[in-house]
């Protein structure tokens, strides 16, 4: 045996190995290194750092209250109070109006105006806020409001309005529901800064985008028999770079990302 030529092989790869070994610990001494800056750069930091820009962040009151809540059931004494009107109603909790004169939503700039619709037509009219207008489909959605706040995408919570090529309301559908009650999880809400935290994080917010809004609501969270239950629910529009406008809804106390079913339907397919 050639102990001088094994000797020699020993050192060499002793040598390789200390050198792989070197090589991974300073690997691993970097990466954490960068999770520690990481950890010290603040969110706020971070976006400026992509050119991720938002004007002031909404205000907001830290108040961790779910709601449920109960559909309304009309009666047929309410729809006698809707003037040029051929209402009906649907399981009790859904009205289907044909307008027998069409109202015009339009004001004198040529732009939707819905206020005088809603406090002359619609029964609680002033409980509903506007989401979009679809010109395309001449049709308009609103939610139910509860505090100030929207109901996002419950279609027992709803009011659907349909136009003409004139601008003018011909059809409606609306729902929604009474009886709210709340009650408190012991957890702060999620703080807007956070909430944008979170959506760069998952990679929601890329380079050069900027946020448009950020609101309060609600969304479903569980359905009991006829009780429903809604969790406070931050929605966030950002427009990224290429002008494309993108919608988030993130649960303000879990941190959950929401997906909502937005096609027709005449059951409740929230987030369920």
């Amino acid at each position: 045996m050639d102990w001088n030529k094994t000797k020699t092989i020993f050192i060499i790869v002793f040598s390789i190995l200390n050198v792989f070994l070197y090589s991974f610990y300073f690997n691993r001494l970097m990466d954490e290194q960068n999770v520690q800056v990481m950890g010290k750069t603040s969110t706020e930091d971070l976006l400026k750092m992509d050119n991720i820009t938002y004007s002031e962040l909404p205000p907001y009151i830290n108040d961790p209250s779910y709601l449920s809540a109960k559909s309304k059931k009309f009666t047929k004494e309410q729809l006698d109070a809707l003037d040029n009107q051929e209402p009906i109603i649907e399981d009790e909790t859904r009205i289907k109006s044909i307008l027998k004169e069409p109202v015009s939503v339009m004001n004198a700039k040529g732009d939707y105006d819905f206020t005088e619709f809603l406090s002359k037509h619609v029964l609680f009219g002033s409980d509903y806020v506007l989401w979009d207008v679809d010109e395309e489909e001449r049709r308009a959605l609103f939610f139910q409001k509860v505090k100030d706040n929207p109901i996002y995408f419950s279609r027992k919570a709803m009011l659907t309005v349909f136009m003409n090529r004139d601008g003018e309301v011909t059809y409606y559908e609306q729902s929604m529901f009474d009886e709210f009650d709340s009650f408190n999880r012991k957890k702060d809400l999620i703080s807007p800064i956070e909430v944008l935290g979170n959506l760069y994080s998952r990679g929601y917010l890329p380079q050069d985008s900027s946020l448009q809004q950020m609101t309060l609501g609600y969304s479903t969270f569980v359905q009991v028999t006829e009780t429903q239950v809604f969790a406070p629910t931050w929605h966030v529009r950002v427009k990224l770079k290429d002008g494309k406008v993108e919608d988030y809804f993130i649960n303000a106390i879990e941190g959950k990302m929401i997906e909502f079913q937005t096609e027709s339907s005449d059951e409740d397919e929230d987030n369920e």
